[in-house]
């Protein structure tokens, strides 16, 4: 992995690379920590920073009128439908504030993501801590968190229209996001493929072959929301990726995965790897070993993308370059030592890191791609993943402890990013729309 490492900026290697280290004792998500025990995230959300982006986007309001909502339920049947009410509303309104629909609610600019991630984990924070007078089981609390997470995501709201009357041919895309990431390092942080998905959301890209329509959601950067099975939230052995997409991938014409990768540059990974890294994640939790999946038995080593990578790397869609990246690591069949392979995977090794790297990118380019497959999917299906430029802050705005939560720098790069992603699934539709009869 030197050679990868090298050709990235720190942003960049956590998505992509990750780093080996040992494996935090316990893993804590959302869904999982103890009632009352702010999260790792959730404590971030008291620092200046984080204070400041709610207050200038007005998602300072956000929290406290869940309380409120709580406060007037009288069992635990209403508080879950308020937490699925408020959560649903807080997605919303993050897409409607970029998308310039209603209020700004501040100064700070529409397109930023990290409103909707400090008011989430504003929220979480107060589930956790809540004690209602009608009595809440441990179980109970946690459905709550898991049903505020997916709500608050687009887990549930992904609505296409019928391909019937006056929709047919309307082309069906979706796309994924992530969270800020990093946030120890630098807190201001912004991802690029959150604001993304808040801007694409519900929208429609018109291509050569008519005008396609856009559904996003967003996932939590924890490696034990993607692992699943352990948590009782769900009551199913699959990680949030498998469990989100399942319902729609076999409704959809097109699929992209989105994370921050390296930077001045966008990539179409090839090749995605059945392997963790350890990076730590938004709660500090490290864990190495191969990525875990229902039926293990038939899992594979590498999945590999449907993007028509070719037709994307040569068409103009910004300013930032685009490659075909198809750079793996592995270990050979026979082999000990992990490997760098420039042109992807040999026949019976073992994965270490796909083109995306072997943290939560890479993983979920793993799974979207491998349950595309297990679907019977893959032959007809266009799917895998993309990697945005790094996030940057103008050069003047650098240090954390000193800078500003925004620049018109950081604002221009983060909207020539969203537009090169629509620019990019545009070609994708194109490149493969049957022909016409």
């Amino acid at each position: 992995m030197t050679q990868l490492r090298v050709r990235i900026g720190i942003l960049g290697l956590a998505l992509l690379a990750g780093l080996t280290v040992t494996p935090a004792a316990t893993a804590t998500t959302a869904g999982t920590s103890a009632a009352g025990t702010p999260t790792v995230e959730e404590r971030r959300l008291d620092g200046a920073a984080p204070q400041e982006i709610l207050r200038r986007s007005g998602f300072d309001t956000v929290a406290p009128e869940l309380v409120r909502a709580l406060g007037r339920a009288a069992s635990y049947a209403r508080a879950e439908r308020i937490v699925a009410r408020e959560g649903a509303r807080l997605w919303r309104r993050a897409v409607d504030r970029a998308q310039g629909r209603g209020p700004a609610g501040g100064d700070l600019s529409r397109d930023d993501d990290r409103p909707l991630y400090w008011a989430r984990l504003g929220m979480t924070r107060e589930v956790r801590e809540w004690n209602p007078g009608f009595g809440l089981t441990g179980a109970q609390r946690v459905r709550l968190l898991d049903d505020l997470e997916r709500s608050s995501r687009g887990h549930d709201s992904v609505r296409y229209p019928p391909r019937t009357g006056p929709h047919r041919g309307v082309k069906r895309i979706l796309v994924t996001g992530f969270d800020p990431f990093t946030l120890d390092r630098d807190i201001r942080i912004s991802n690029p493929s959150g604001a993304t998905a808040l801007a694409l959301d519900g929208t429609t890209i018109r291509t050569a072959d008519g005008p396609a329509r856009v559904e996003t959601v967003v996932f939590p950067v924890r490696w034990q929301d993607f692992t699943g099975g352990t948590s009782p939230a769900s009551g199913s052995p699959e990680g949030t990726v498998e469990r989100t997409l399942r319902p729609y991938l076999p409704q959809v014409d097109l699929f992209t995965t989105v994370s921050q990768g390296r930077v001045g540059r966008f990539d179409v990974e090839r090749t995605n790897g059945a392997w963790r890294g350890g990076f730590p994640d938004n709660d500090n939790v490290s864990v190495t070993g191969t990525v875990p999946v229902t039926d293990p038995a038939s899992q594979p080593q590498w999945t590999t993308t449907t993007l028509p990578y070719a037709e994307i790397v040569a068409a103009h869609t910004g300013r930032f370059p685009v490659y075909d990246h198809t750079s793996v690591t592995e270990i050979p069949a026979g082999g000990a030592d992990p490997v760098v392979r420039a042109d992807g995977p040999t026949p019976g090794s073992q994965a270490r890191a796909g083109g995306g790297g072997d943290y939560l990118s890479n993983e979920i380019a793993y799974r979207a791609t491998l349950l595309r497959d297990r679907l019977g999917l893959g032959a007809r299906l266009p799917g895998g993943h993309v990697h945005t430029p790094v996030l940057q802050f103008g050069p003047d705005n650098t240090d954390p402890a000193t800078g500003t939560v925004t620049d018109p720098e950081f604002v221009r790069n983060r909207l020539d990013i969203i537009a090169q992603v629509r620019a990019i699934l545009t070609v994708a539709v194109d490149a493969t729309a049957p022909p016409v009869p």
